[in-house]
């Protein structure tokens, strides 16, 4: 727990992307919390932003700033006791503009540290990193901090957090790294990532409120955690294969089968595995409380009958739609090398292009 000069002072903490959905739990445990916390909030104005964050206005006091304009970022850091940085750009607009990714990610992590080492100096700093940093993992799917971090060819998003990380660990602040795997939410997504992932990988989600939970948590243990990293997963009874896991989802949107071609898929170049260390951090923060069966439970309370109505009549229009967004299948369709090269372990497709 943070030191305070008088017990009555309440803790200042930032936190940066809490219009994100790990975000917006970790900000919705701060306020559950707000008895012990005087809780800023920086978040790059938007409509979206502006929509999530409004509601919370008479709990929170609200920055609007960006990362990537260092001058944005000095109110909102002077006097802060502790900042939880979660605000990125992630996949897929983390791929499709490098540039900003860089920018966001390394350049703007380095910013908020700037402006925290000038206006807050023994500010407690939790950095959110991602399981990514480690690259493919099919054939070596057990993960532990300690393993070399080599991110998948492509993966801008993973190569900033690995710098990220690095400007963290020699920001001279009290600091700790936090690598978040996947993370699931009721109302998760499918994007065109979807089919990046090889069916095979092991895969052990998080939930959003666990991770949000423990994010609020790690304020709360600065002496455990202090210069340390550490793997957040959600534990044994949250690991899964993918294959799996996308058939359950399959099955409660009203999808059906998981009949897409094989090619559909990629077979290598993703990440993601099972953390050999998720007790570790467990250990210390106690947030692991969600399981597979309460995942799926909650998606399922989340779905309208509606849509899944739609799903079930339209299931074969949409799972063409699917198939058009999926990057594998078209680098196949048009015979790309460098990505048939990025995708597939099998060097003649390849040649059957030729």
């Amino acid at each position: 727990m943070f030191m305070r000069k008088e017990a009555a002072l309440k803790t200042t903490i930032l936190l940066t992307g809490a219009s994100g959905a790990v975000g917006a739990e970790a900000l919705a445990e701060l306020i559950k919390r707000k008895g012990r916390y005087d809780i800023r909030v920086l978040d790059l104005k938007t409509k979206r932003s502006s929509q999530i964050l409004g509601r919370y206005a008479k709990d929170v006091r609200l920055f609007w700033g960006d990362l990537t304009d260092p001058d944005s970022l000095n109110e909102c850091t002077r006097g802060v006791d502790g900042v939880i940085h979660l605000a990125a750009v992630i996949p897929p607009l983390a791929d499709r503009d490098p540039i900003l990714a860089e920018r966001v990610n390394a350049q703007g992590t380095a910013n908020l540290i700037d402006a925290v080492r000038h206006g807050s100096p023994s500010a407690f700093l939790i950095y959110s990193s991602s399981v990514s940093v480690y690259g493919d993992r099919v054939k070596m799917p057990w993960i532990k901090v300690t393993d070399p971090l080599c991110p998948s060819d492509g993966d801008t998003y993973a190569v900033t957090k690995i710098k990220a990380e690095e400007i963290v660990k020699r920001s001279g602040l009290k600091w700790s790294i936090l690598r978040l795997t996947g993370i699931f939410g009721p109302q998760t997504k499918m994007d065109p990532l979807f089919f990046h992932m090889p069916l095979e990988t092991c895969v052990e989600i998080a939930m959003t409120r666990d991770a949000g939970y423990a994010l609020v948590q790690a304020i709360e243990h600065v002496a455990d955690l202090e210069g340390r990293t550490f793997n957040l997963g959600g534990g044994e009874k949250c690991r899964i294969i993918y294959r799996d896991l996308i058939e359950h989802c399959f099955e409660y949107l009203g999808l059906g089968r998981l009949d897409f071609p094989r090619e559909a898929f990629a077979e290598q170049n993703f990440h993601c595995g099972y953390f050999a260390d998720s007790d570790e951090l467990e250990s210390i923060l106690h947030f692991q409380r969600d399981t597979l069966d309460s995942y799926f439970a909650w998606h399922r309370q989340h779905i309208d009958p509606v849509q899944k109505l739609v799903a079930i009549v339209l299931r074969k229009c949409i799972k063409q739609q699917m198939l058009k967004q999926s990057d594998p299948y078209q680098a196949l369709k048009t015979c790309n090398a460098g990505l048939i090269r990025r995708f597939f372990r099998d060097t003649q497709l390849n040649k059957s292009c030729s």
